[in-house]
């Protein structure tokens, strides 16, 4: 049987308290014991980005990332950007660019090009390439998601 402990984590805004075994990571946490669906398990060895979420307005791969060691630090998934402007303009763009098809690899998209708006709000096309290079999509040729990321960062400009 495994060690259990509790961690506190601060999940988009609100603190939760949780008994997880030591060897729990934050994606199960999310997923499975909060309901914060947007991060997905895509390969779950830190390849597809499709659990990216922000630790501490970083990236990382909620999958690789033990849910102990984010004792009291602010995790933010889709779910706790509604009300952020980055966000909602790359959702804008993603929308009116059709940066997306079936929509598993968009969550964790999201999350890395809301990163890459909040570091660098002029991004270069070669920037955003960079910073989406840890999420796979297998329906598109990336080119419209680039694409929505710039026009994003342009709206944003304005």
């Amino acid at each position: 049987m495994s060690e259990m402990l509790d961690v506190t984590l601060i999940v988009n805004g609100e603190q939760r308290v949780l008994e997880v075994p030591l060897a729990e990571t934050l994606l199960t946490s999310l997923r499975d014991r909060l309901g914060y669906t947007s991060a997905k398990r895509g390969c779950n060895q830190g390849v597809c980005g499709a659990c990216t979420v922000h630790v501490r307005d970083t990236t990382v791969r909620a999958c690789l990332s033990l849910t102990a060691n984010c004792e009291g630090l602010p995790v933010r998934t889709v779910e706790g950007c509604d009300d952020d402007r980055i966000m909602q303009a790359l959702a804008r763009s993603f929308e009116a660019g059709a940066a997306l098809q079936c929509g598993f690899c968009t969550p964790g998209m999201l999350m890395s090009a809301h990163a890459l708006l909040a570091a660098n709000p002029a991004p270069s096309a070669m920037d955003v390439r960079e910073a989406l290079s840890g999420n796979l999509c297998r329906c598109t040729g990336y080119q419209k998601i680039i694409a929505a990321v710039l026009a994003a960062a342009r709206e944003l400009a304005r």
